[in-house]
């Protein structure tokens, strides 16, 4: 009788203690800890209004371009042709030229693209009296290199 009793005894303890619930809570607000998370880092994608041309439409000419060079020691050049004293921060010279230029491209109906090029030493105010220069010749088109890799 004692065997019988020992063997009641074991195949009772090995029973399935049943469905624990508790960590199936904790995992299901884990993962909702981490969606809630992950929903900040989300990148939200805006709708940019834009209206393309027809085709047929415009008659599209080419740009005008033109290069600016502003050398260290002050010298402004345009298309490698110097204009104005290194010591003058007007550039009445260059202004009118620009202006000529940006009135020839409004007739023509061509935009004019300016790459200015200013070597590594030319100095700051240097390049924004150039772009003065271009301010008050109504042209905004402009691309900066400086030395010889574009920025």
């Amino acid at each position: 009788m004692h065997s019988d009793a020992m063997k009641h005894r074991i195949h009772s303890d090995a029973s399935a203690p049943g469905f624990q619930i508790a960590p199936m809570i904790d995992v299901v607000f884990v993962i909702m800890l981490f969606f809630m998370v992950m929903v900040g880092t989300l990148k939200v994608e805006r709708e940019l209004i834009t209206k393309l041309p027809r085709s047929g439409t415009m008659v599209q000419f080419p740009a005008e371009e033109i290069t600016l060079g502003i050398l260290a020691d002050g010298t402004v050049t345009l298309n490698e042709e110097a204009f104005d004293s290194p010591q003058d921060k007007a550039l009445p010279m260059l202004t009118r030229t620009l202006r000529r230029v940006a009135a020839s491209s409004a007739q023509q109906q061509q935009p004019v693209l300016v790459t200015l090029q200013a070597e590594a030493q030319a100095s700051y105010e240097r390049v924004i009296d150039v772009l003065n220069s271009l301010h008050q010749a109504q042209i905004h088109n402009v691309t900066f290199i400086v030395g010889s890799e574009p920025l």
